[in-house]
Order: C-alpha cells, then structure tokens, then sequence
C-alpha cells in the first residue's frame, strides 16, 4: 500500500468557558482542594486538508445555544474556515464525532457535504431517550432534525465501528462520552494523529484515566483511551477535544489567528 499525501491539521477555537473549576471537568478529584483547581475549557472545530481534499471534523455551536449555556462565544466556526481560506461550500465531507449541541450545530451552512456519522449515535438521538430531559439535554433537536433532513436527501453516511474516509483518514468508534462517539485518525508529515474529540476532553482525562463528567458509559470512556492511544503515533500525537493548552502547545497560523487558530500536524512547541 503506498503511503498516502500527508494532511495538514488545523484547530480552530470558536468559543471558551474561562471560569471552570477542575471538578466540572474530571470525574475524580484527588489531593486537597484540587477540586477547586481553576480548569478553562475552550470548544473547537478542526479541518483536515491536502491537494485532494478538505475535510472538517464537527461543525460547533449556534451563538445561541452557547450563550444559553453559560459559555463565551468568540465567532461562528464557519467563520473560523474563511479565516484560513477554507469556503463551507466547498466542503465535500464532514464528520461529525457524536451530536451533542457544541459538535453538531451548523451542519445546515456545509450545503454541499456529505456528513459522516456513526450509526449508534443516530439510533441513540432519535430513541426514546431523547423523551428524558435529564438524557435530551446534551443535544439539540434543531441539530438532530437537520440530519434527518439530510439524510431524507441522501447526503448522511452512516458508519459502524472503523471505516475509511479517504486515504489517510479514518474513523473509529469507542463510544462512552456518547452512544456513537468516534475519533478520527489522518495521516500527516508528524506520523499518525488522533483528534479524539471528546473521548477526551482534556489531556488530563486520559494521562490519568479520569473521564470527563459527561458518561454514556465509563467502561467504553476508558478503554476508548486506550483505543486513541493504539492508533496514534505517540500519546503526543493525540489531540483532546476541549483542552486550552492545544493553543499552546501548537503554533499559531499566523500572528492575526494566535490564540484562535493552530497548526496540529507540527511537532508540539511546548510541554
């Protein structure tokens, strides 16, 4: 099999929750007063791209919704793909790792994407379930009725388990944050990354095994850890879905995008 072209990996920042403490984000909480450990949180999209292809993972919030939930919205995420060149309308392929209301909330302005999702992520919001409020919070109907519309126009493919994207990209379920939550794993000049998305939301989570609050099933949170690990080339290669040091971590795009916009398929600038 030949090596497939390299992509280049972006982070782009759309919103952040500045006033976090460590326990809204870790199930555990060890050693004195560590849950009262300030613990920011930022939201992401991320892009995918070489010669032949774009791809974006997750399409984020309405302002809205991230206003309504106590979260500081920075700019639209399509917003951020113009910033790097990138028009939503050229979009062929977008993944979506599960359909909670931060990851699937403009897939409407992707007018000419195909939408990739896992099947037990459709099966799970559009159960009986979703007739609980304390299970239907974490997701917007909007969200799930523009998938269905998509689907009914022949434009959702639905996956089970592992499949390939396009060379040098793939998706893989492990659930446990969400009913279908997938990874992705794509191919760059650094080797093998994964952008786990919120299978870990901080990189805490899975250095120390210690999931985010948010469970559909802790066993299938830990041991998808284990999973991101296994596919990336070093666990400096798996990028955590909500964790603010990828923006220092990783460099800028440019001066104009610091703090907003990094580079992922770079070797990390900082610990």
């Amino acid at each position: 099999m030949s090596t497939p072209e390299p992509y280049e990996v972006y982070a782009i920042r759309y919103a952040t929750s500045p006033y976090r403490m460590r326990f809204h984000n870790c199930l555990f909480c060890h050693g004195k007063d560590v849950h009262e450990a300030p613990m920011p949180m930022d939201f992401f999209v991320w892009v995918i791209r070489n010669r032949q292809r774009i791809i974006v993972i997750d399409t984020g919030s309405r302002d809205w919704k991230c206003t309504q939930r106590g979260h500081e919205f920075i700019r639209c995420p399509t917003k951020g793909l113009e910033a790097i060149g990138i028009d939503p309308a050229s979009v062929e392929d977008v993944i979506i790792t599960h359909m909670h209301w931060d990851h699937a909330g403009n897939i409407d302005k992707f007018i000419n994407a195909k939408v990739h999702l896992q099947v037990a992520e459709m099966r799970n919001v559009t159960s009986q379930d979703m007739g609980i409020p304390a299970l239907n919070n974490f997701f917007l109907v909007d969200d799930v009725c523009t998938v269905v519309k998509r689907l009914f126009e022949g434009s959702v493919t639905f996956h089970e388990k592992s499949s390939e994207i396009a060379p040098g990209v793939s998706i893989h379920e492990v659930g446990g944050h969400s009913a279908g939550m997938q990874v992705v794993r794509v191919y760059t000049r650094r080797g093998w990354v994964v952008l786990a998305s919120d299978a870990s939301h901080f990189y805490v989570n899975f250095q120390q095994n210690n999931p985010f609050p948010v469970l559909y099933n802790f066993q299938d949170t830990v041991r998808g850890y284990q999973t991101c690990l296994s596919l990336a080339d070093s666990p400096d290669h798996v990028i955590p879905g909500h964790d603010p040091l990828v923006l220092k971590r990783y460099p800028a795009v440019s001066s104009s995008l610091e703090g907003d916009v990094v580079r992922l398929d770079v070797d990390p600038t900082a610990d």
